[in-house]
């Protein structure tokens, strides 16, 4: 368990943050400025906080109550920062070597197993000025898993990529947490690198976190703050793929709602991934329609129903033993005279399902 309570001021800026998480990836997310980065600098020890405790498992990094404040290399945390931040003079072996050779204790995580995990193997007589931005931010990753964490804080890492080179870096991101068991947590501002690769959020605004608990029970959330509401709604869904249909451009998903169908996908059958449903690509009706284009259409009850700014009407359906949300005008929500308790006809359609 990581447990963080950050009290800080920068100037006319104040963090005051709370959160805990477990052992897999928490993404820090919230727009630029919201304070992500300085808690993560609290916690690898580089900012020292006015006020807070951080404790990862049993060992406590700081309390400002009891006068704690374990220095940064003392910590057994790796840290990752947009930059990549590696030695220019040194070849790719050597920036590894530096992070392993100073480990303290048991070497858990191999020279072998990182450069295997990561692809970089082929990069380890070259230097940093020959490497392009997502080998040198594969590098950066692997020299602070060599460093044995018990910890990796990861800071926007993908954040100075184009689309081209994040799209290359995310396969290898998704599996640091599995194959190396070492808890993480992510900073980001960026929706589609939280959805893929993290399995809790802290939402973070002007200091404050306004939401934290599983990706999943985050997103299904109504009540979501206007600030944390660039996170967007919608449903994240645990899936295995049942089929593919080539012919028809279709795969088709088992999920907690029933039977999905998307665009075709590259996936073996039986293979598991998470999709997301945006709340706003979720239509609601009365009655089945019948000649549509929707592939997916779900029977399902009304939870509830929140009235968000610009007329617009958030609401969360029970649908199979899963949820989905829908965001309608306020002027249809009437029309259909919503309410808790009343049977609808949910409507998705396949183009809109994101992975």
């Amino acid at each position: 368990m990581i447990e963080v309570q950050v009290k800080k001021t920068l100037g006319a800026f104040t963090l005051d943050a709370a959160f805990a998480c477990g052992a897999g990836v928490t993404a820090l997310f919230g727009r630029s400025g919201a304070g992500k980065s300085t808690i993560v600098k609290a916690v690898a020890g580089l900012v020292r906080p006015d006020g807070g405790r951080v404790q990862v498992g049993d060992t406590t990094f700081f309390d400002a109550a009891r006068r704690i404040n374990v220095a940064t290399e003392r910590r057994g945390v790796g840290v990752v920062f947009q930059d990549g931040r590696l030695f220019p003079h040194m070849t790719v072996r050597r920036n590894l070597r530096y992070g392993y050779d100073r480990a303290r204790g048991e070497k858990r995580v191999t020279f072998e197993a990182v450069t295997d995990v990561l692809g970089i193997s082929s990069l380890l007589e070259r230097r940093p000025v020959s490497l392009s931005g997502g080998e040198r931010q594969r590098v950066a990753v692997g020299r602070a898993l060599l460093s044995q964490p018990r910890l990796l804080l990861m800071d926007e890492p993908l954040a100075s990529l184009d689309e081209v080179r994040k799209a290359e870096l995310l396969p290898y991101f998704e599996k640091l947490n599995t194959e190396f068991r070492i808890p993480i947590l992510y900073v980001s501002h960026a929706i589609d690198e939280v959805m893929r690769l993290a399995s809790d959020v802290v939402l973070i605004d002007e200091g404050r976190v306004v939401a934290a608990g599983s990706l999943a029970d985050v997103t299904s959330r109504i009540d979501l703050p206007p600030a944390a509401e660039s996170f967007g709604s919608g449903a994240i869904l645990e899936c295995r793929v049942e089929s593919h249909d080539a012919s028809r451009g279709l795969t088709n998903l088992a999920t907690a709602l029933g039977p999905v169908k998307l665009a075709l996908i590259e996936r073996p059958l039986g293979s598991r991934l998470s999709i997301r449903i945006a709340a706003r690509d979720v239509a609601i009706a009365s009655e089945r329609p019948t000649k549509i284009s929707v592939q997916n259409i779900f029977d399902g009850k009304v939870i509830e129903l929140r009235s968000l700014p610009n007329h617009i009407v958030r609401l969360k359906v029970a649908v199979g033993g899963g949820y989905l949300l829908s965001e309608i005008t306020a002027e249809a929500a009437a029309r259909l005279d919503l309410k808790p308790g009343l049977q609808v006809v949910a409507l998705v359609k396949s183009v809109a399902i994101g992975r």
